[in-house]
């Protein structure tokens, strides 16, 4: 039998409602969080980055623009791929990815926004 809730005292019961119901289902926050793991690495953030920059871009290219070696370009793009923050179509032989992931393009845009732009702040 699970042990009781803790009791605590609570300064601003309204907030912490407000808290509760804004995490909402913790399955998503876990998601989230696993999310966030593939975006933390610099190498895939990097490629990240760049992808959205250049619209769609093949390995090769995509190496040079980051200053990586094809093999690490291809590894990462497959876990990006796994993830669905990537997505890759055919022209002949070359194959081009771009964001597949609005969020994460939404993202950038804060973290690395557009040249001549503003970051946006916290309200």
């Amino acid at each position: 039998m699970p042990s009781p809730p803790e009791r605590r005292r609570l300064i601003d019961a309204n907030r912490v409602d407000d808290a509760i119901e804004g995490l909402g289902d913790r399955e998503t926050v876990r998601e989230w969080a696993q999310r966030f793991a593939i975006l933390a690495d610099p190498s895939r953030l990097t490629l990240l980055v760049c992808i959205h920059y250049a619209k769609e871009i093949c390995v090769s290219d995509l190496a040079a623009a980051a200053g990586m070696s094809d093999t690490a370009v291809s590894q990462a793009l497959r876990l990006l791929r796994a993830h669905g923050l990537v997505a890759a179509h055919r022209e002949g032989r070359v194959v081009r990815y771009r964001l597949a992931d609005a969020t994460v393009h939404d993202l950038i845009h804060h973290v690395r926004p557009h040249p001549g732009t503003t970051p946006h702040g916290i309200d």
